[in-house]
C-alpha cells in the first residue's frame, strides 16, 4: 500500500491510501502516526479503500510530508559515497565505518513536504541536496536481533537532508557532528510505501531500484539502492541498541554514490557545475517510491553572534 498526507478541500490535512489514480481519504483528525501507533497499516488501508471519508484524484493534490517523524537518525549506509567525498572533506574514511553504520540525529522540526520550497541555510554559500531513502519504524524496537529487524519496518520513503556544506565542514572539525550544516530542511515523501510493494525487487541487502537526481532538468545523480553496504536491518539493529525506537521514527540510508553535489565537487572540481542557487529546481526520484520536486529559494540572513561569526 501507499499512504499520503494531503491538503483536503475542507482546509485540513488528511491521510489517504493511494488506489491507482485516486486517493481514499481517512476521516479528519487522523494522522499517519495515529495509524502506526495502532499497529495496523494494512487493516487501516483496507478500511479506507472500502469506506473512505472522501475519494479524490491524486493528480493535483498538495502533498504534505507523509508524517511528522518522532526522530530522524541518518546512517552511513553507502560507504562508496564516503570514499568519494573524503578528499574534499579532508576526512579520511575511518575503518570503523566497516564495523557499524554510524549516524547523526536529524531535526524533526525541519521536515517539509515533497514539493515545498527549500530555503538556503543562513550564511551558506555551498548549498546541496542528498539523495537518500529511509525506513519508517512501524512497531516498537529495542535491542533488535538482525534477523527480526525488518519486522519493525512499516514502509519506505524518499529522504533528502539538505546540506550547507561550508557550515558543515567548519563545524565537523569540532567532532560534534554537522549541527547547523544539516539543521535547516529535511524532505520526506512523497508517500510511505509498504514493504510488500517493493518485495519483488529485493536484491542483496536492499532492493534493485534506481535512484536519480536532477538540477534544472540536468541529470546529476544516478545510483541504485542495492549498492548499499549497510542495509536497513543492520541500521535498525545498531540504532536500537540500548534504546527504544518508536513507531514513526525515521532511519535514513545515507547518500547513494553520486547523490549530492559535494561528491561531484570532491571528485572533479575542475568541471564542477556549482552549488545550488535561488531559483534552481531539484527533482529526486527513487523507483517505486516516487519523486520529490523543490525550488530552492533565498534563506534568512545570518545574524552575527557576539563573537562576530
Amino acid at each position: 500500500m501507499r499512504f499520503v498526507t494531503y491538503a483536503a478541500a475542507a482546509g485540513d490535512d488528511r491521510v489517504g491510501v493511494v488506489d491507482g489514480t485516486d486517493v481514499h481519504g481517512y476521516e479528519p483528525g487522523v494522522t499517519l502516526l495515529d495509524l502506526l501507533d495502532a499497529d495496523g497499516l494494512r487493516e487501516a488501508g483496507e478500511r479506507a479503500a472500502a469506506s473512505p471519508s472522501e475519494t479524490v484524484p491524486l493528480a493535483g493534490l498538495t502533498l504534505r510530508a507523509p508524517l511528522q517523524p518522532r526522530s530522524i537518525r541518518d546512517c552511513t549506509g553507502f560507504l562508496q559515497h564516503l570514499r568519494n567525498c573524503q578528499g574534499a572533506a579532508d576526512i579520511p574514511v575511518d575503518e570503523r565505518n566497516n564495523q557499524f553504520p554510524a549516524f547523526y540525529q536529524g531535526n524533526v522540526n525541519a521536515v517539509v513536504g515533497p514539493h515545498d520550497d527549500v530555503p538556503i541555510s543562513p550564511g551558506c554559500e555551498r548549498f546541496d541536496y542528498e539523495l537518500e531513502v529511509c525506513a519508517v519504524i512501524g512497531k516498537p524496537a529495542a535491542n533488535v536481533a538482525l534477523d527480526r529487524a525488518e519486522e519493525h519496518i512499516a514502509g519506505y520513503m524518499l529522504f533528502c537532508d539538505w546540506s550547507a556544506r561550508d557550515l558543515q565542514m567548519n563545524e565537523m572539525a569540532l567532532r560534534l557532528g554537522p549541527a547547523k550544516g544539516k539543521d535547516g530542511t529535511n524532505t520526506l515523501g512523497p508517500m510511505l510505501v509498504t514493504p510488500d510493494e517493493i518485495a519483488p525487487y529485493r536484491s542483496r541487502n536492499a532492493f534493485d531500484l534506481g535512484m536519480t537526481g536532477y538540477v534544472n532538468g540536468e541529470l546529476v545523480s544516478e545510483g541504485r539502492w542495492d549498492s548499499i553496504d549497510w542495509g536497513f536491518p543492520d541500521m535498525i539493529t545498531y540504532t536500537s541498541r540500548g534504546t527504544h525506537l518508536r513507531p514513526g521514527d525515521v532511519i535514513g540510508s545515507g547518500t547513494v554514490p553520486s547523490g549530492c553535489l559535494f561528491e561531484h565537487f570532491a571528485m572533479d572540481p575542475d568541471h564542477f557545475r556549482g552549488w545550488l542557487q535561488p531559483g534552481d529546481e531539484v527533482r529526486l526520484v527513487v523507483e517505486q517510491l516516487g519523486e520529490i520536486r523543490h525550488r530552492v529559494v533565498a534563506g534568512a540572513k545570518a545574524e552575527p553572534l557576539s563573537s562576530g561569526y
